[in-house]
This record gives structure tokens, C-alpha cells and sequence, in this order.
């Protein structure tokens, strides 16, 4: 880690008080006099930094507190307690120097206007950040070649698809050409090609710019392919924090192998390994890693295997192990 890191975090907390009543009319009216309500730890005092031109996955399933921790740091929130700085600003000041050097990207969420032309929608953003021209102009051309976006300027927003408005939203946060992109599920509801493409830009703009990046995703090849380092939350606490080889060495002892074979093929296949999923000429196995070599061997000996395929667990299943071993070692 960079002893001067661009992102720090410590101890930050977000803590929402929400308002609960059992059903039914008593109840409502006794809600009038004496309202319960109880607390929700969103982000529960997690710490970590960030250092210069680092792409980082943030990561952890639904609730874990990721889209909140991203919105804190990019000033939408105000924490609970708990301290941030992001290029040495304190997000939540909201200073206009920070807001010109920072971005949030946030999937299937607009910021350009649905009825006018793409280019129209840079204009203004242009406009709002005060984006010299000549600046505005070589960055354009830069995110139009890289994005491929020369077909798409001059459509209205709202006749594009998914992907080709992903790519625009994209290319929209990064005129003023931020050195921070907090990109929360950029490519979610893409299809693979555009995903492959979303991926590509931005491990290139990263090369490029030396821009530092934390990304949220659940799509664990968005992962794989732009991070070295991961920081795992859950139940908005600080699960790990390291390289992503490490998460998966450490809390992933088996492989999934996959086995397809000729229909009608029999066989037991408990000898080989755990049978997780079967079908007639499919089969899935959970084996230990370091017999996954031995017995894929004796599968392709025994068997007229068509495909086989070896892969880590879903990143889900693994930050669930992360997650109980936690609790096993606090109990």
C-alpha cells in the first residue's frame, strides 16, 4: 500500500432509525402515542485505503452496505460516524474542487436526459463542469474511440439499448475527467459482449489516466478481470481485505468440475467427487483442490467425456464462508 494513499476510510458507520408496528388498527393507533422503531447498521465501522491508480472490488451479496459505503465517499450521504478523505477532501463538504474530481456511476441509473441526443447531454454536462473547449474536445474523441460511440452521439437517449446507453453513461461521468470513478454495478443487465467491452474501457482508461477505481459488481469476471485487490464486506462490517487470489485460496478449498458425457452414460459418480447438480449427460462434482488434477485424470480415462470444464465457487458462496468463519471465531 502507497504510504500516501488517495482514498481513506476509518471506522465509518451509517445508521438509519426506521419506524415498526405490528398490524392491524390497535396497533396503528397505539403507534399514534408511543412509536417503536429500531436501528439499522448499514455500514458498521469498517476502515480501509486506497492508494493511487489501484482498481479495488468492493464487494459482498445484497444489503452487505457496498452502494452506501460508494455514496459516502462520493458525498451523497452524510456518515453516522466514523471519518473519510478522498483526495484529501471530506466527501460529504461536498466542495466543488472534490465534486470536478470525482465520479459516480451507478447501473441502470440516468444521467443523461432521456429525450435529447447524446451529444447534446455531454454538452451540458460540459457546461456544468466548466469543461474548457479544446479539453472537452480531446476527451470526447478519446471515449468516442474507445467506446466506439461515433454511432451513438447523435441518437436520443431513449432510443438506445441497454448496453449502448451504459456505454454513453459511462463516457458522460468521465468528461471533466475525474481521477476517482466510484462505479457501482457498471455493466449489470448486459449481455456478455457488452460486459467483455465495458471491462476492456476500463482497465484501458485505468492504464491511460492512472485513475483510481472501486468497483462494486456481482458478476465475478467484472472482478476478475480489472482487480488484483478486493475489500469484502457483510452485514456492513469489514470481512477481508487482500489480493483476490488469496480470498479464493483461503475460504475456497474445492473446485466445481463439470462433466459432460454421452447420454445413458451410468456410473457412480460419488467416487469421484460430491455431486452437487445432475442431469442425464451433465454432471457437476465439488472435489478438494488438490485432488481436482488426479480426478479430472481419471474421468477423461474412464469416460467419452464431450466437455469439462474447472472453476472456482461463486464469489457468493465464498464470501458466505468468509462471513460464518467470522462469526466461528468471535464465538
Amino acid at each position: 500500500m502507497s504510504a500516501d494513499p488517495l482514498i481513506t476510510v476509518r471506522n465509518l458507520r451509517k445508521t438509519y432509525t426506521v419506524s415498526e408496528r405490528p398490524p392491524g388498527v390497535g396497533a396503528a393507533l397505539r403507534s399514534l402515542i408511543r412509536r417503536q422503531s429500531r436501528e439499522i447498521h448499514a455500514v458498521d465501522g469498517i476502515s480501509f485505503d486506497v492508494a493511487p491508480g489501484e482498481i479495488i472490488g468492493f464487494l459482498g451479496p445484497n444489503g452487505a452496505g457496498k452502494t452506501t459505503t460508494l455514496k459516502m465517499l462520493a458525498g451523497l450521504l452524510h456518515p453516522t460516524g466514523g471519518d473519510a478523505r478522498v483526495l484529501g477532501f471530506q466527501p460529504w463538504r461536498r466542495e466543488k474542487e472534490y465534486l470536478r474530481r470525482m465520479t459516480l456511476v451507478m447501473g441502470q441509473r440516468n444521467q443523461l436526459v432521456w429525450d435529447i441526443p447524446v451529444i447534446d447531454s455531454f454538452e451540458l454536462n460540459r457546461a456544468i463542469y466548466q469543461i474548457p473547449d479544446g479539453q472537452y474536445a480531446a476527451t470526447v474523441a478519446l471515449l468516442t474511440d474507445l467506446l466506439e460511440l461515433d454511432p451513438l452521439l447523435h441518437k436520443p437517449v431513449r432510443n438506445l439499448s441497454l448496453g449502448e446507453r451504459m456505454k454513453c453513461e459511462i463516457a458522460g461521468a468521465l468528461l471533466h475527467q475525474p481521477q476517482v470513478l466510484f462505479l457501482d454495478e457498471p455493466t449489470i443487465g448486459l449481455d456478455v459482449t457488452m460486459q467483455r467491452r465495458i471491462r476492456g474501457f476500463l482497465a484501458e482508461y485505468n492504464r491511460r489516466t492512472n485513475a483510481t477505481i472501486l468497483l462494486t459488481s456481482h458478476y465475478m469476471a467484472d472482478v476478475e478481470a480489472l482487480c488484483k485487490r478486493v475489500v469484502v464486506i457483510h452485514h456492513g462490517t469489514l470481512l477481508y481485505d487482500g489480493d483476490l487470489a488469496g480470498l479464493a485460496a483461503r475460504f475456497s478449498p474445492f473446485k466445481t468440475v463439470e462433466v459432460e458425457v454421452p447420454k445413458g452414460a451410468g456410473a457412480d459418480w460419488s467416487q469421484f467427487g460430491e455431486v452437487i447438480a445432475r442431469t442425464d449427460g451433465m454432471v457437476s462434482l465439488r472435489i478438494p483442490k488438490g485432488e481436482t488434477a488426479a480426478v479430472t485424470g481419471r474421468l477423461l480415462a474412464q469416460f467419452d467425456v464431450a466437455d469439462l470444464t474447472v472453476q472456482d465457487p461463486p464469489i457468493e458462496d465464498v464470501i458466505e464462508q468468509v462471513f460464518q468463519e467470522k462469526l466461528r471465531i468471535e464465538e
